[in-house]
């Protein structure tokens, strides 16, 4: 019977048993039975506003995923999305600075943000996970001191478009997640960048004898993790209306739930785009699932810290087995 079992694993497709493939199926029994408890649930209009809301934490989870695949972290982005909001309220109030220009100026600090993260992790060794707390808390305090509590409003009508208008019935800031993760997804699987990242991740003593540019390409995508907060807080200014130095409080922990809960290994190595849409999908919609159906917030925690155990239990199985088969 044992050989028997062995013959129907080792003969089944390989995406059957690929974690995208059964998180994906968890996602579509949980929106079965969400949508049995709740008729306005599984409807046009709700998704599409799911789709709004996600969009901010979705720009950050992919290069989150690049980044965790070379087996790094970034616990920074929260804090850089709350500094690019301030700097682009504050320049555009007090500075005096056209709009436009301040919000180039917000996603280029942005990207200078995360150039130092990733400048301090190649260069002074820092350890990404002390490097970027640290840095946590100051872009969280320069946030703070420069908007000295003050919140900037009265924003001109356009710039409400990117966060609040529609193109073709689809929310504007679901269309730019949608180019982003087409484009990650092909830079991680059809290049030569994306697969320098796998091999960083397996081994990066190997990477670097092989002689692949390891400290370059981590400055680039701790760089494009800055840069995707800086355009995160442009289109979060956008939808709320207004500019808070806590603005993306907590927005590190829903990226990397949704990117481990796709299947990124926390170890580094092992990594898709598509299971981080997966785990993104699924995070939004329990919440909001939940929220429908009466579920109270802590509660609504608990869910969904169990469905992350159950998928990293069931990540951690799989990779046993493949581990076991090769």
């Amino acid at each position: 019977m044992a050989v028997l079992a062995t013959e129907i694993r080792s003969s089944a497709p390989r995406w059957l048993i690929r974690h995208e493939t059964l998180l994906a199926a968890i996602l579509a029994v949980a929106l079965a039975i969400l949508c049995v408890f709740n008729e306005n649930f599984l409807t046009i209009d709700n998704l599409l506003n799911q789709g709004r809301l996600m969009t901010e934490v979705g720009l950050l989870a992919l290069p989150m995923t690049f980044i965790i695949i070379t087996g790094g972290i970034d616990l920074s982005v929260g804090s850089i999305v709350g500094l690019c909001a301030i700097i682009l309220g504050y320049s555009w109030k007090n500075l005096g600075f056209p709009l436009p220009l301040a919000v180039v100026f917000a996603v280029g600090v942005g990207g200078v943000a995360g150039f130092v993260n990733g400048l301090m992790i190649t260069r002074v060794r820092v350890p990404p996970l002390i490097m970027t707390i640290a840095t946590l808390a100051l872009y969280r305090g320069l946030a703070e001191g420069i908007s000295q509590a003050r919140s900037v409003r009265n924003y001109p009508e356009w710039f409400f478009f990117l966060g609040q208008g529609e193109w073709l019935g689809v929310p504007m800031q679901l269309w730019i997640l949608l180019a982003g993760i087409v484009a990650a997804g092909i830079v991680l699987d059809r290049t030569t960048f994306g697969r320098t990242l796998y091999a960083i991740g397996h081994n990066e003593t190997a990477a670097r004898f092989s002689g692949l540019p390891v400290d370059r390409t981590k400055l680039i995508i701790y760089t494009l993790s800055g840069l995707a907060a800086g355009v995160s807080a442009w289109v979060l200014v956008s939808r709320v209306t207004t500019t808070r130095s806590d603005m993306g409080t907590g927005y590190e922990l829903d990226v990397i739930a949704a990117v481990v809960l796709g299947g990124t290994s926390i170890f580094g190595g092992v990594g898709t785009i598509w299971g981080t849409v997966i785990g993104l999908v699924m995070i939004q919609l329990l919440k909001n699932g939940l929220a429908l159906t009466g579920v109270k917030g802590d509660a609504t925690i608990i869910v969904i810290g169990a469905v992350l155990i159950a998928s990293t239990l069931i990540a951690s199985s799989l990779h046993g087995r493949r581990e076991v088969a090769s």
